[in-house]
């Protein structure tokens, strides 16, 4: 895999109060690895809003971690069968956030990562969604995706 890749996140919440609607962002990152693990840093910007959130991704088999930094905060640790707590920093307030992830796929070759991550979210200790998330990484040049 190239330093320079094509990044493409969809996810998909399903809960109270959610409409269940998948959400799909594709934009340029950087990719590298190093001791076993898989690491991804992408800019996003959020809807309406012209502030960018810096994230940072590791992934190795079984295990996710997420940094945002920017117009919200949070680290998110994803680790199967197992509930992770953190506080999620919004321009509106801070909450509480769990995350129970039931299953971490991930796969790997030359050029291609895909990584598939079911879990489910409670907010301030109540069940708000059940969620997955599925990322693509490809080199740039060699993907199809088409950044939005």
């Amino acid at each position: 895999m190239t330093k320079d890749v094509i990044v493409k996140i969809r996810g998909l919440q399903a809960g109270q109060d959610l409409d269940g609607e998948p959400i799909e962002m594709i934009t340029k990152g950087e990719y590298f690895f190093k001791n076993g693990k898989h690491y991804l840093l992408y800019d996003e910007v959020m809807e309406n809003e012209t502030a960018v959130t810096k994230n940072r991704m590791k992934v190795a088999p079984g295990l996710m971690e997420l940094k945002k930094s920017g117009l919200v905060s949070v680290h998110m640790v994803f680790e199967e069968h197992k509930e992770n707590l953190t506080q999620y920093h919004t321009p509106y307030g801070t909450l509480t956030m769990g995350i129970t992830a039931h299953e971490i796929l991930l796969h790997e070759d030359e050029d291609a990562i895909d990584i598939a991550v079911d879990y489910a979210l409670s907010i301030n200790e109540e069940h708000t969604a059940d969620c997955n998330i599925k990322i693509s990484v490809r080199p740039q040049g060699k993907s199809n995706f088409q950044i939005i």
